[in-house]
């Protein structure tokens, strides 16, 4: 820590404090230059809702106390009402910065619950799709993070590029923020043209994010003011790090080897995921040790990198075949023409969707997460044998990381607020859900 702090009493304790009131506050020293400041939630450093509380000593952070914010969603009790394939409707707006990840991992959860083996074709299009998410997540992280220390051009580098991830998920699923693409069992829709996903992807991958790459390195990583402004700024420990439960990059930054697409595979990232021997994707884990805010902006950059290898090894090999898993199942909502042009269809689309039937659920609860662009993304279903889950709750990257923000600002100066925040990539919607 860079700044030595002299405690307010011996009975002083930074957590678990009432944050409602400042009686906390009464047997703190009594000195002109500490003073009670409320950062948020409208200040555009926070970039959502959240609010933190700072106490200062002069220009010092002493004490730092976060509240989740004002969203008040309810995404986890609208869980109760929606059935398995409506709720991904509310859960792509928890990350919205990359809401097909949040699609992947909630059917992920579900399918592991109804015991639903993909089709091979449907694999590699949800594993392709959920690196664009994360290309997606970090060129924003990384952009805002430099606009927040003062490198507007940095941001536009970043934000500009992901237009080219939003054309492909418009073209795919037909929204391109919101893209509620996946299904129990598969997609919502076939690819309109594989030729043109293809090309698309291709153009995106090889062209576009490599120049904005580029761009983004030869700006920051020399950039003096850049790396003063964030280098040894909120250090957190490898063993800290575990013990707080960060995951993602913030842990892979501190020198924590974990990745879920290693250490509990799904989709390609499994050895045989295609029923006749294929191999996992291959990609390395970027891993730094330093645990501050440069080696998160490292790790998130490398990251970048290994998703387009991640999609080059797939963009050429999509299988064909059908995208849903066979629709005798009963669980799979049959195609339009089916449903249109067959009576067996059109009974099972009613079956599905009329509220008084829906899905034969089993009975029993099951936690399932995947990596997604912040860390860890897992759900906690309990299922009752109804249409819809009996409950839900989410296991959000950013709820966790945020619990850690008071110790990495604390000591440092006010004005590392917002590289600290920037490099946690905080989604507010995830905070209360």
């Amino acid at each position: 820590m860079p700044y030595t702090l002299h405690p307010a009493s011996e009975t002083d304790v930074s957590y678990g404090i009432d944050t409602d009131s400042t009686e906390y506050l009464n047997d703190h020293v009594q000195s002109p230059d500490r003073w009670v400041m409320n950062f948020g939630p409208q200040h555009p450093a926070t970039h959502t809702t959240l609010r933190l509380i700072l106490e200062l000593d002069g220009e010092r952070v002493v004490r730092a106390t976060p509240h989740i914010g004002f969203l008040h969603s309810g995404f986890e009790k609208l869980g109760e009402h929606h059935d398995y394939n409506q709720y991904v409707c509310t859960i792509s707006r928890m990350d919205y910065v990359s809401p097909i990840v949040n699609d992947i991992a909630w059917h992920h959860a579900v399918e592991k619950l109804f015991d639903i083996d993909l089709t091979p074709r449907c694999k590699v299009v949800r594993t392709i799709l959920c690196e664009l998410g994360r290309i997606q997540n970090h060129l924003l992280c990384v952009g805002a993070a430099a606009l927040d220390l003062g490198a507007f051009t940095g941001f536009l580098y970043g934000f500009n590029e992901r237009e080219g991830i939003m054309d492909i998920i418009d073209y795919v699923s037909g929204q391109r923020f919101h893209p509620d693409y996946t299904r129990v069992g598969g997609m919502k829709n076939e690819i309109p043209d594989d030729a043109t996903f293809v090309t698309m992807v291709k153009n995106f991958i090889n062209g576009r994010m490599p120049r904005a790459l580029n761009d983004i390195e030869t700006l920051l990583n020399r950039n003096r003011i850049f790396v003063d402004r964030v280098q040894n700024v909120g250090t957190i420990s490898h063993d800290d790090a575990i013990a707080w439960g960060l995951t993602g990059p913030l842990a892979r930054a501190c020198g924590v080897k974990r990745d879920l697409r290693k250490d509990e595979p799904y989709l390609c990232f499994e050895d045989n995921w295609d029923g006749q021997g294929a191999s996992a994707v291959e990609f390395d884990v970027p891993i730094a040790t330093g645990g501050d805010c440069l080696c998160r902006y490292h790790v998130r950059l490398e990251e970048l990198k290994q998703s387009a290898r991640i999609i080059n090894q797939l963009i050429d090999n999509i299988p064909g075949g059908p995208m849903n898993v066979e629709v005798e199942g009963k669980l799979v909502q049959p195609s339009k023409d089916d449903v249109y042009n067959s009576i067996e269809g059109t009974i099972q689309q009613f079956e599905l969707v009329m509220t008084n039937r829906g899905f034969d659920a089993p009975v029993g609860e099951l936690y399932a997460a995947i990596e997604s662009p912040n860390g860890e993304l897992g759900y906690y279903i309990v299922a009752d044998g109804d249409r819809c889950p009996w409950r839900v709750a989410v296991r959000p990257p950013s709820f966790i990381h945020f619990s850690t923000f008071a110790k990495m600002l604390e000591g440092h100066m006010l004005a590392d607020f917002v590289a600290v925040l920037g490099s946690l990539n905080i989604i507010a919607a995830e905070l209360d859900r």
